[in-house]
């Protein structure tokens, strides 16, 4: 039976801006899949990130170069062969994966051979501002369990003193998105260790971290725009000691799958992330987050509004979605 596919550009406004180091975002955009077989609907959904080279327009292109294979049945292993990691590979491998335990009934956590979804702590993420305001958003989140504070190079200790002051018990880590130079990140040492900085995330450009080799700071250093699938993991080895897991790095949960494995077996500690979507697109990586030691999964909490059914967060735990939302 021939499949029937839908892709579409969908566009979720933001309750506040996000700012990070390469600028600011008023909305989510996102690339959506439905994949129809039969009675059966399988869901996915992406974010193409610039910082990739990729658009929602590059991104649908790259879709519809495969349409007549998905609709004829090609599947997950083809899908990997075919496609490159990314964002197009990400959403459709998504759609498969929920299309296929519709086709079988047995949930995509039973095929991976765990059991069914908890809560878990995610981070909150906490945008770049003034270190005034900076400590007002903590403050608002002075009781979450985990929070993550984006930093650039300018005012960076005067931000995360701000944070630690207006949340003093919380859990911290630290992203810069390739914003500092080695300099600056031995420079912060003392601040880091001051306010308790458990992770720091990416804080060279991935093309310079070379300067990494024989760094030696006591709070551990995670590639994220440094790591998208297991065959990096050799390159990292020296430079950091925990990768970030994002499925629109890896082309979707099952290469994110391959690299959570190769990644442990490597001693590298797990963290997962996201991109700034909806339910539909995290649902997916939570199946990585049962494994990971830093789980940063907010990025449906920065929507006006998200998919009925979806994460919500209850007195700082973050919720799975309702039964049949995807994959269970």
């Amino acid at each position: 039976m021939l499949r029937e596919l839908s892709i579409r550009h969908d566009q979720f406004p933001l309750v506040a801006p996000f700012r990070i180091s390469r600028g600011t975002r008023l909305a989510a955009d996102v690339v959506t899949v439905e994949l129809r077989q039969g009675q059966h609907l399988g869901r996915g959904e992406s974010v193409p990130y610039a910082r990739y080279g990729e658009s929602v327009a590059s991104v649908i292109e790259e879709m519809e170069t495969f349409r007549g294979l998905l609709v004829a049945g090609m599947g997950r292993d083809e899908l990997q062969v075919r496609l490159p990691p990314g964002a197009a590979r990400n959403a459709l491998d998504a759609a498969l994966w929920d299309l296929e335990w519709q086709q079988t009934s047995v949930p995509v956590w039973a095929q991976l051979a765990r059991g069914p979804h908890e809560a878990v702590v995610s981070a909150l993420t906490i945008s770049i501002d003034t270190p005034e305001r900076m400590g007002e958003a903590a403050a608002r989140l002075a009781d979450a369990g985990l929070i993550k504070v984006k930093l650039d190079a300018s005012d960076a200790a005067a931000r995360l003193e701000a944070v630690r002051r207006a949340a003093p018990r919380a859990r911290l880590m630290v992203d810069a998105n390739e914003s500092w130079n080695i300099g600056l990140l031995r420079g912060l040492q003392a601040t880091l260790e001051h306010c308790g900085v458990e992770l720091i995330e990416q804080p060279l450009p991935a093309d310079a971290d070379d300067d990494l080799l024989g760094y030696s700071g006591s709070i551990p250093l995670c590639a994220d725009e440094a790591c998208h699938v297991s065959t990096d993991l050799a390159r990292l080895r020296g430079r950091y000691q925990a990768v970030n897991i994002k499925l629109d790095k890896t082309g979707g949960l099952t290469e994110a799958w391959r690299l959570l494995q190769a990644a442990r077996a490597d001693g590298f500690r797990i963290m997962v992330g996201c991109m700034v979507g909806s339910s539909l697109g995290i649902a997916p990586a939570l199946e990585i987050a049962r494994e990971a030691e830093f789980i940063d999964l907010d990025g449906p909490l920065w929507l006006q509004h998200d998919y009925p059914g979806g994460l919500v967060l209850q007195d700082g735990w973050l919720q799975p979605p309702a039964p049949g939302f995807w994959g269970a």
